[in-house]
This record gives C-alpha cells, structure tokens and sequence, in this order.
C-alpha cells in the first residue's frame, strides 16, 4: 500500500481546468519527483494534496485514508507538511519565531524543542540567525527556513515546491544534498523542481506532467536517459 496516493484527481481555478485526472503514488521513504513546463500542473497538484484545493472529483489518500473531508491544517496533523514555491517565510517574525510557527500541531514542548535543535543541526546557519528577522535573510537562507518550518511538524511525507528558485548555483547543490539527507532520515519527499536534472539525480522516480495531465512516469534513471525528455526539460538535444 502507497504511503499516498492520489486518485484521478480533477482541479479547477474557476472555470478552468488544471488538473485533468491525475493519478500518482508515493511509497514510504522515496523521492518522487514530477516534473514539466510552466502551467503543467505541478504546483497546483501539490496544492491539492495538501488541502489548499479541493478537487471535483478523484481522491487523495494518505496511508489508505481518504483526506477529503479534512482542512488543510487538519492534513498537517496526520502527516504532509509543504515547502511553499516562493519560501513564503514570515517576514517580520524572526527565524525561531518561524520555526515554531510551524510546529502547530505537535503535543508538547519538549517535541519542539527537540525538533527546533534538529533543523539547527541540518541548517546550523539558521542556529546562528535565529534571532533575526527572516525578512532579512538571502534566498538560500529564506529557503532553508522554509524547510525547517515544515519539518517542524514531524512530517510523514513533505511537500517541495521548487526549491532551488532563484538560488545561486552553490547553493541549488546545498539545498539538493539536503534533500537527501532529510530523505535518509525517514521522511518521504514529493518534489516538484525545474531544475528537472538535479531533481531526477536524487529521485528514485518520476512523473512528467504537461497541461494537467500526466503523460509517462518511469524510474528517475530511465528519464534521465529518454531522448524526449532530454530534449523538453534537461537541456540536450
């Protein structure tokens, strides 16, 4: 049994259709990625997972459990936190007051706490900043709060909605390594990221969506290696 899996999933803005059936699963402890241009889909495929949309029709479960009838505050609770695109940080809150913004749903003070001190250990840059306002931190330190806020809640499976936007290339490669390590200990990753090569280099599979449909999914080696796909997202020809 998936640790989630989306069903058919059809989502609207409105009149439009942006999602068209979209059916993905993602086992306990992988990196899946999805990947495809500008207005794919992926965006709003994450969003709807993690209850920001509701679809019209089609299902998404997490460990067997339809989360329809939950909030999206409520989804975090039983286990998907998400690294918005953008960072979406709390500008004028400083980096510990961030971080504790997203431990909401945890019990006690002592999980916080020792929550709290393991991002400072994945991120120590954060550990040295934690009194400063985030609104002042560069991008790759916006980021890395941005992650440590969602791993505050002791996520199952966590959401990453292009990570490496707008990063300097040093840190795209830092970001990505921590990708990995977060993955090997214990949390399953769904990630969406345009830098398609980086994100296939340390996903165990992939989907490719293209106006809201998926349209091949396969092991990230057998993408990587796909002429079609070398020429649309990798930069090959």
């Amino acid at each position: 049994m998936p640790l989630l899996e989306v069903e058919h999933i059809h989502t609207y803005y409105g009149h439009i259709h942006a999602l068209k059936g979209v059916s993905l699963t993602v086992e306990k402890g992988e990196i899946v990625t999805l990947i495809g241009g500008n207005g794919a889909g992926k965006t709003t495929t994450l969003r709807t997972i993690s209850g920001m949309l509701k679809p019209r029709e089609g299902r998404v479960k997490l460990n067997d459990e339809d989360l329809g009838k939950f909030k999206a505050n409520e989804i975090v609770y039983k286990g998907i936190a998400m690294v918005p695109e953008g960072r979406g940080v709390f500008a004028r809150l400083t980096v510990k007051e961030n971080l504790e913004m997203g431990a909401f749903s945890l019990k006690s003070r002592e999980q916080l706490n020792r929550n709290m001190e393991r991002i400072f250990s994945l991120f120590p840059r954060l550990r040295d900043r934690r009194s400063q306002i985030a609104g002042t931190l560069s991008g790759g330190e916006q980021q890395m709060l941005a992650t440590g806020r969602a791993l505050m809640a002791s996520p199952n499976i966590l959401l990453m909605d292009e990570p490496s936007m707008g990063l300097a290339p040093v840190l795209v490669e830092l970001i990505f390594d921590t990708i990995q390590q977060i993955n090997k200990e214990g949390v399953t990753i769904l990630l969406v990221e345009q830098n398609a090569l980086m994100a296939l280099g340390i996903a165990h599979r992939g989907y490719v969506m293209q106006t809201g449909e998926i349209v091949l999914n396969d092991s990230a080696e057998k993408l990587r290696t796909n002429s079609m796909i070398q020429k649309a997202y990798l930069g090959m020809e």
